[in-house]
């Protein structure tokens, strides 16, 4: 593309007043600053907020998924006006794009969705993405809006991922965010368990998806929008906590692998087999100790080391059925070379 890829995303507690209700002074500056890059960058605008800006018209609303869900419709339409209303004198289209999970799982359907993206890119439109929640069932639903973000912002080619939140950045234990972070295992210690009331996520759920994008080879901001051109600054790196990103030489296809595809099942592997694919081999049968989950040949699979710590994303080339039936069979091929993604 002609363009690097910039995406953006913003949670609830950044574009919602305390009551839920949109905060056009906060989404006027989106849209002033995000003019300023538009023309650099293809950009996508992944943004909550339709639930608590819809949640006000549910009598008697208590947070039930069929009242979410219905919150969901109303408020998308209230937050897609409002962007659009926004972006209009600087003369930036924009379009709705909700997703599913099941848009990642799916190699052709992932496909699809980027070749829609880049018509829109073409055209000079920028997407703002939510999730689905009108029809999204729990067990396929994103853990929130940065793994959404960062689902896209891999699986795209991105050449910056920028995460919003309340507090800023990461900040150290004195209170002062962290600048910047070369390996994220240093800072998780932390993250901050607490979340907003409106929002899913968290720090936590930041700093795990900052680790992903950086190991996908895209640098990642955490930033705020509370200080003046909180977006500008943090995409100069003068403000929020900057996620250097690290060397990545691996295609298209297998950032898909390794980011966005929806894992089917579990495998557990010993110490022999967890350093046989860290020099690149193929996983055996024979360093298997567990198999979690049903799943048929094709499907995704998370790979656990010994301590339970996911050391890869693979493409099973053969079912858990057969699998288990082939544990202590030598020279058994579970998942080739070319179909594992190491994390």
């Amino acid at each position: 593309m002609s363009k690097p890829i910039l995406v953006i995303k913003f949670g609830s507690a950044a574009i919602t007043k305390p009551n839920g209700e949109l905060n056009p002074l906060v989404m006027v500056e989106i849209a002033r600053q995000v003019a300023q890059l538009y023309n650099d960058y293809h950009v996508v605008i992944v943004s909550s907020g339709a639930v608590a800006a819809g949640k006000q018209y549910i009598r008697n609303y208590a947070g039930e998924i069929a009242q979410r869900k219905a919150a969901a419709a109303i408020g998308n339409l209230l937050l897609l006006n409002k962007y659009a209303q926004f972006f209009a004198p600087y003369e930036i289209p924009v379009a709705q794009s909700l997703c599913e999970r099941g848009h990642f799982a799916n190699r052709d359907q992932f496909l699809q969705m980027k070749e829609t993206f880049q018509e829109l890119w073409e055209n000079g439109i920028i997407p703002i993405v939510n999730e689905n929640d009108v029809v999204s069932s729990l067990e396929l639903k994103f853990s929130d809006n940065d793994e959404l973000a960062t689902l896209i912002a891999v699986g795209f080619g991105a050449d910056t991922l920028m995460l919003c939140t309340s507090v800023g950045g990461l900040m150290d234990d004195q209170g002062q965010i962290i600048p910047q972070v070369e390996q994220v295992k240093d800072v998780f210690k932390y993250a901050r368990t607490d979340k907003s009331s409106v929002g899913l996520g968290g720090m936590t759920s930041k700093l795990t998806f900052a680790k992903l994008a950086m190991r996908m080879g895209i640098r990642t901001i955490i930033f705020g929008m509370k200080e003046k051109d909180g977006i500008l600054r943090a995409f100069e790196e003068k403000t929020g906590t900057v996620f250097a990103a690290q060397e990545s030489t691996l295609s298209s296809r297998n950032r898909w692998l390794g980011s966005g595809s929806l894992v089917a099942g579990k495998l557990k592997i010993d110490a022999g087999a967890a350093a046989a694919l860290q020099n690149r081999k193929s996983l055996l049968a024979v360093g298997i100790t567990e198999v979690e989950g049903e799943f048929e040949a094709g499907e995704a699979v998370e790979i656990v080391d010994e301590n339970l710590n996911t050391v890869a994303v693979g493409k099973a080339k053969e079912s858990s059925v057969v699998i288990l039936l082939n544990l202590k069979k030598q020279n058994f091929e579970v998942a080739n070379a070319n179909d594992i993604v190491l994390l």
